[in-house]
């Protein structure tokens, strides 16, 4: 059982980039669904499904790689909130990523969104990590 779930997606993405793996199976959570389809809006990932093994339900995501060498579309994927220190940002202060290049993914009340969407509406919250 693993404590914290968003590093572990993390990882798990990021492992899989590095060994330029086609599908990396996470853990279904409300939370991984909500990044997940950040990516996908954001083109980080080609596509995400939801599916059912031994009454455990996974997350299955396609990424993204460009060119004939296959050089991986996300860079970098960096937690920045940890269960040990949260890290909050009012919606005046919030994160730019690379020069909004990158994205950085919030928990908000509103929901889990981008940096960018986050400042439109005018909202903060947890800062949860950094992709580019």
């Amino acid at each position: 059982m693993v404590n914290d779930t968003i590093s572990d997606m993390l990882t798990r993405i990021r492992n899989a980039n590095m060994v330029r793996h086609q599908i990396v199976q996470i853990p279904f959570t409300k939370m991984s669904l909500a990044i997940a389809e950040i990516l996908k809006e954001e083109g980080f990932i080609e596509d995400f499904e939801t599916y059912t093994e031994n009454k455990r339900n996974f997350l299955l995501l396609s990424l993204k790689y460009s060119g004939k060498s296959r050089q991986p579309v996300i860079c970098k994927i960096e937690r920045v909130s940890k269960p040990g220190l949260r890290v909050y940002s009012n919606s005046k202060k919030l994160p730019k990523v690379l020069d909004n290049l990158g994205i950085a993914i919030i928990s908000t009340s509103k929901g889990v969104m981008t940096n960018l969407k986050a400042k439109e509406l005018g909202i903060g919250g947890e800062v949860l990590c950094y992709i580019w």
